[in-house]
């Protein structure tokens, strides 16, 4: 594989990505990047947030809502998604190779991995509507 060049704004997209727990979307990552780099592009940022997804850095989400969102934890975990204020938040359910055995009899092949989303409304959003 092709060594890749060290690249400051990519290790500052990476660790504003780690610090964060929110599931940011490349446009949020280009807000907080900005302050450091001002002279950077959304452009530069999607580059980057798709390379560090295809070297398995970080994690893409595509949660329905249209815009892919970024997750900095890459262990197996699931994710809840508010079908109010679309706020997504880790599950860390330990169940996943289970899930995997159970589909696995449903399929001509073999299941090494999954994608989960709960959805739902968080307490923040029902809170609020009472």
């Amino acid at each position: 594989m092709k060594q890749l060049k060290y690249s400051r704004q990519r290790e500052s997209i990476k660790s504003c990505l780690m610090s964060r727990k929110d599931h940011p979307t490349a446009d949020a990552i280009y807000a907080s990047i900005r302050e450091e780099y001002p002279n950077i592009s959304l452009g530069t940022v999607y580059r980057n947030l798709n390379l560090l997804v295809e070297l398995g850095e970080i994690q893409k989400l595509r949660c329905g809502d249209g815009a892919d969102h970024f997750d900095g934890d890459t262990s197996p975990h699931h994710h809840f998604i508010c079908r109010e204020c679309g706020c997504i938040k880790d599950l860390p359910l330990s169940d996943s190779e289970k899930i995997n055995q159970m589909a696995q009899q449903y399929v001509d092949g073999t299941i090494d991995s999954h994608i989960t989303y709960f959805y739902g409304v968080c307490g923040d959003c029902l809170r609020k509507t009472s």
